[in-house]
């Protein structure tokens, strides 16, 4: 059957099934909706909740602001779909066209789109993680469950690791009056998302809204007592630290693993996928059927040498979600690639921080505005020359400026004075990432490689 014959039958009785009941997965459904789908639309997803906005549970649901039932995303129209809730996906077989589910159904499909996101990162250690007290956030549940321990009035919240999400950890315990302490494995907070410059402002940040910040430390265990609460957190400098509560803040693990012997090219890195968000197989051969979207993809970026970048961006998730939909409904020659420029923001300790592009591509950094000292900026990220990325602090209404200076490869320094450019901000000075291969918390964009089809990689199916 010729392929437009075949996509006006897709669109009139055919099966979608979306495996994911995340922003991106319920934005995709919408678009496929108004696009004319009118065939069978199945929702997928292992937590009992119908999608809800996550940014809020670190914000407005620890501070007691908002309730966690009350942060359901909006509808932008009705879906008139399947919804399988509480159900989590256990594998994948592609040649059969059928997603195997936890409760033994399988569903058939003729197009899938993956959008199953990332989980917390848990404590490593099994005996000390199931401590009474020790929590991760990520979910609905999560935030529930901290939340009414914070509202107990505890003596002391231990933070470990701070990235974005420790960091908004900490400023709402500091904003209830909770004590709090932060132990960071790296050199200052948000290190591996911003750098070492921009990290050091965070760290007086923190210190001076009275966080006791702990910087190039581990948490080597945690210790209960003997009804199994959590009592205390044991550091790599051999100091302890009491605490009846413990958040754990150490990143996210992508959902890949019930697609494990499935042939897609899945592993802990995500699902790789073109730039029209087809997923590719381990062989690096574009698949026609399935599509990827959200957390959980790695796709290649032109602006950034075409290398694949895995973003934990709300942002990201609703744009990648709309093309992958639009593209599951369309012959080649009408469908559109993936082209969102990063992006980012975190609230916290009264700032508002915005990101775009991709800073920790950065080996340089120019204050091009504002006053470190007086953490209202913006710097501007600099890569063999070239503008890469951008961060303000309480300076937002610049950011779509930067933007454009990055979509349109603007060398770099920018060869122009600014309106507010202070003498710190008269040369570039080097970004002080981190090395990459030492781990550190809280990169919401983490480069991961080129295309699968490239021929200088080397492939050994079975192996992610």
């Amino acid at each position: 059957m010729p392929a437009d014959g075949y996509l006006e039958r897709l669109k009139r009785e055919g099966r979608i099934v979306v495996v994911g009941a995340s922003l991106a997965g319920l934005r995709a459904a919408e678009t496929l909706r108004t696009e004319g789908f009118a065939g069978t639309l199945t929702m997928v997803g292992d937590e009992p909740y119908e999608p809800y906005d996550r940014p809020p549970l670190s914000k407005g649901v620890l501070l007691g602001r908002t309730t966690p039932d009350h942060t359901a995303l909006p509808r932008r129209r009705a879906l008139e779909a399947d919804w399988r809730l509480g159900t989590a996906a256990t594998g994948l077989d592609m040649a059969a066209k059928r997603v195997r589910l936890d409760d033994g159904e399988e569903v058939e499909y003729d197009r899938l789109l993956i959008t199953t996101g990332v989980r917390a990162r848990p404590w490593p250690h099994d005996g000390e993680a199931g401590l009474d007290g020790v929590f991760v956030l990520r979910t609905r549940d999560d935030a529930t469950a901290l939340q009414k321990r914070l509202a107990d009035g505890p003596r002391r919240v231990v933070v470990i690791g701070a990235g974005f999400t420790g960091s908004e950890i900490a400023s709402a315990c500091r904003e209830r009056d909770i004590p709090v302490t932060v132990a960071e494995r790296g050199a200052s907070p948000l290190v591996g998302a911003l750098g070492g410059v921009i990290g050091q402002v965070a760290a007086e940040l923190q210190r001076e809204h009275g966080v006791d910040l702990r910087t190039g430390v581990m948490v080597t265990g945690l210790e209960g007592d003997s009804a199994g609460r959590v009592r205390a957190a044991h550091l790599s400098d051999g100091s302890s630290v009491e605490t009846d509560i413990v958040v754990v803040a150490l990143g996210a693990t992508r959902n890949t693993e019930w697609l494990a012997g499935s042939g897609l090219g899945a592993g802990p890195r995500g699902i790789a996928c073109d730039a029209g968000c087809r997923a590719f197989d381990i062989r690096g051969i574009v698949t026609d059927d399935v599509f990827v979207a959200g957390d959980v993809a790695r796709s290649p970026h032109p602006l950034f040498g075409y290398q694949f970048l895995s973003l934990e961006h709300w942002g990201n998730a609703v744009s990648q979600a709309e093309t992958a939909a639009h593209n599951m409904l369309c012959e080649s020659v009408d469908r559109r690639p993936h082209m969102w420029v990063p992006a980012f923001w975190s609230s916290q300790f009264g700032v508002n921080i915005k990101s775009v592009g991709v800073p920790s591509m950065g080996t340089e950094l120019l204050i091009s505005q504002g006053s470190l000292a007086e953490r209202r900026f913006v710097g501007v990220y600099g890569y063999q020359d070239r503008v890469i990325g951008a961060v303000t602090f309480d300076q937002a209404r610049w950011l779509p400026f930067y933007e454009h200076l990055i979509q349109t490869t603007a060398p770099f320094p920018p060869p122009f004075p600014t309106v507010d450019r202070r003498p710190e901000g008269a040369r570039p000075v080097p970004a002080d990432f981190p090395d990459p291969s030492v781990p550190t918390h809280g990169p919401t964009v983490t480069l991961s490689g080129y295309s699968p089809a490239d021929r200088r990689m080397t492939f050994t199916p079975g192996r992610h």
